[in-house]
């Protein structure tokens, strides 16, 4: 058993490694990668429910597939468990970062199933087949972390897992995987698992359901050898022998996929042979200007990285021209233009853009 689970390693980080040049193959033959925004969204989406081909039991289903693909890369007698970090450096057993695999129960000093999108958060609730029973979202955890997570928004943090006010910050080494996992299953699930719901803080402009959070964290934590080993086990072929699902996570393959539909920050590119420049965006849907006509103040709203501002008169003369602006909260605001009709352009990258305002 052990010499099988050691080959099973060495292929999930020789697919891996493939990875890094261009897709995995053959899952994404085919498939086309010109597409941008909400058209790849939901291409993407369409991927992952057509190939889910084996729709688990929550119970001993998940069970089982957690023991493989929630195995320790280093230690394969043990599953990580979500949110630890520490193993007996202290008396507190509920932080640890892994647990014997098969101490698996809901008694406390065992580990149980996580729901990074909470159960309850669903609308409807998840309940325990299809999206409560995808074990992509699934993750080995102390029962007592578990249960002090609830069903607590995830929230801005630093460091350690724990309580954020009213909230849940999954830990520094946890947050990329935690918003992989809600992009994969808002994908997958649509309205029944929107990102915010289970996510505090600001939403993208180019989608009013994308907490802008996730895609900080997605940027900010790269994808680790343990998330590729589970999403080459669950994207396998499924048999009666074991627990696969059929389906990938895209954002585990590459998170850059993320920003290619939603922007924000960008994130990890793995597959630089199909992705060669940041991506470009419709400017003019991505970027909101309000209130217009205004009597005073504009506000420009995008979680577009915009190089420059121009403000034009009707006469085609540059009032203003701001380089860099600083955003606050995706945010930027001019103020104390005189009464009259503007052009705004705002450019980013090599493409630009340009609005019509009115000061009365």
């Amino acid at each position: 058993m052990k010499r099988t689970l050691s080959s099973l390693l060495l292929s999930f980080t020789l697919i891996s490694l493939a990875q890094q040049g261009a897709p995995a193959s053959p899952y994404y033959n085919g498939f086309n990668w010109t597409l941008t925004g909400t058209n790849l969204k939901d291409a993407l989406a369409t991927k992952i429910i057509s190939t889910h081909t084996n729709l688990l039991t929550y119970t001993p289903g998940v069970w089982n597939a957690l023991k493989i693909v929630d195995l320790d890369p280093v230690n394969n007698t043990d599953v990580l468990l979500v949110y630890g970090w520490e193993n007996g450096t202290d008396a507190d057993v509920t932080n640890d970062r892994s647990r014997n695999k098969d101490f698996n129960s809901g008694t406390d000093g065992d580990w149980n199933r996580e729901h990074i999108f909470a159960q309850s958060l669903g609308n409807p609730d998840l309940g325990q087949l299809g999206p409560g029973a995808d074990a992509h979202m699934l993750r080995a955890c102390d029962v007592q972390r578990n249960s002090n997570r609830g069903n607590r928004l995830y929230a801005a943090g630093s460091g350690n897992s724990g309580i954020v006010g009213l909230n849940w910050y999954p830990g520094d080494e946890w947050k990329g995987d935690v918003a992989r996992i809600i992009m994969y299953m808002y994908l997958h699930y649509g309205d029944q698992c929107l990102p915010t719901n289970v996510a505090a803080g600001t939403t993208a402009v180019s989608d009013a359901n994308m907490v802008n959070l996730l895609l900080q964290w997605n940027a900010d934590d790269p994808v680790s050898q343990y998330e590729d080993n589970r999403n080459n086990y669950l994207g396998g072929t499924p048999n009666s022998n074991n627990y696969k699902q059929g389906n990938r996570n895209p954002f585990i393959d590459n998170p850059y996929l993320a920003t290619v539909i939603w922007g924000g920050p960008i994130a990890q590119n793995r597959w630089p042979a199909i992705f060669l420049d940041t991506p470009t965006f419709d400017l003019g849907n991505a970027i909101s200007i309000y209130p217009n006509p205004s009597s005073n103040i504009v506000n420009i709203s995008t979680d577009i990285t915009l190089d420059q501002i121009d403000i034009i008169t009707i006469n085609g003369q540059v009032l203003q021209q701001i380089k860099k602006p600083a955003f606050e909260n995706n945010n930027y605001t001019i103020s104390n233009l005189p009464k009259g009709f503007y052009f705004l352009k705002l450019s980013s990258n090599t493409n630009s853009v340009t609005k019509k305002v009115l000061i009365n």
